[in-house]
């Protein structure tokens, strides 16, 4: 996930990097939503949502997730296999001067962030809402069973709420591109509906006490578009971290905040395990990881060193 900054700074010119950035990073979150497809058709559902008992009970669910996986490793070797053979480092020209300028070292790189108040600021209002849905959506059919929604009709939603946001993060993207310097502005625009969508599906869960309309309609809807306004933030986000701390290199900037997300998913997934007999505490983390991310982009004042170092010295 963190390599697409990099890729984008390298092979593309300053009017172009924020929709690289996108396809690149959001190319992975298809692959997620083709898995919501994929597993409802070759794994049995263990869920009880079934009209009918999986045939073969455990061990056949069993032989099925290994061919799931094994297929998955068959894959990974030949897209490795491929860029063994035939992937060049850079462009014979670089596209702008940033790419072409020097980046810190490790050791500094790692002391500059931990240093930098603004990048722990960012890092922490794109991890933890990222890595609480990222969580939420990986057990999105046991969250939505007790409501008797199938796990078809997870897999559906999971998918849905993938490919919009891929299609409005590659918009949102190349908007950046066109109008540079708004990336805070998309953020609070998307941080603003990712809020207000989590919070409706929570209350819609909550009908007993809301007698808010429970359909499988408001359920799609609600859901979607919250993985629209989420998974749609990550390219923007990635922009905006490698905008903060430049020079450091857009890997580790990336890679740091990226591993952050995966501690707060692996945290409430660790909870998960003393904690999975009633979901209303996982659902409201939604909201609240979504509104203390916009709490802290509000907060933050931007600033783009590297387009300035692209402009500048370009003139």
């Amino acid at each position: 996930m963190n390599a697409a900054p990099f890729l984008s700074t390298t092979w593309f010119s300053p009017d172009e990097r924020a929709t690289a950035t996108a396809i690149a990073s959001l190319l992975n979150y298809l692959g997620a939503a083709a898995a919501f497809l994929v597993g409802p058709l070759l794994v049995p559902p263990p869920n009880g949502t079934a009209r009918l008992p999986a045939p073969g009970g455990a061990p056949r669910i069993q032989d099925r997730i290994e061919a799931v996986l094994y297929a998955e490793f068959g894959m990974v070797c030949l897209i490795f296999s491929a860029a063994l053979a035939y992937f060049p480092s850079r462009p014979p020209f670089p596209p702008s001067v940033a790419a072409a300028s020097q980046r810190l070292s490790y050791r500094r790189s790692f002391c500059r962030l931990l240093s930098n108040f603004r990048f722990l600021m960012i890092a922490l209002a794109y991890a933890i809402p990222l890595g609480v849905f990222s969580g939420w959506s990986g057990v999105l059919d046991l969250i939505l069973t007790p409501i008797h929604i199938s796990q078809v009709d997870a897999g559906w939603i999971g998918f849905w709420s993938i490919v919009g946001g891929c299609v409005v993060g590659i918009a949102m993207a190349r908007f950046a591109d066109f109008i540079r310097g708004m990336l805070k502005f998309i953020l609070l625009l998307l941080l603003s509906g990712a809020t207000l969508a989590s919070t409706w599906f929570t209350l819609t869960c909550l009908t007993t006490v809301t007698h808010l309309p429970l359909t499988t309609a408001t359920l799609y809807t609600s859901c979607i578009l919250l993985g629209i306004f989420l998974n749609s933030s990550v390219p923007i986000f990635f922009e905006l971290f490698v905008e903060t701390v430049y020079p450091v290199p857009e890997g580790i900037s990336c890679g740091v905040v990226t591993f952050l997300s995966n501690v707060f998913m692996g945290v409430l997934l660790f909870f998960l395990t003393f904690y999975h007999t009633e979901f209303s505490w996982f659902n409201w983390c939604l909201p609240g990881s979504c509104l203390l991310s916009l709490l802290l982009i509000l907060c933050f004042r931007e600033s783009y060193d590297r387009l300035y170092l692209d402009v500048v010295v370009s003139v």
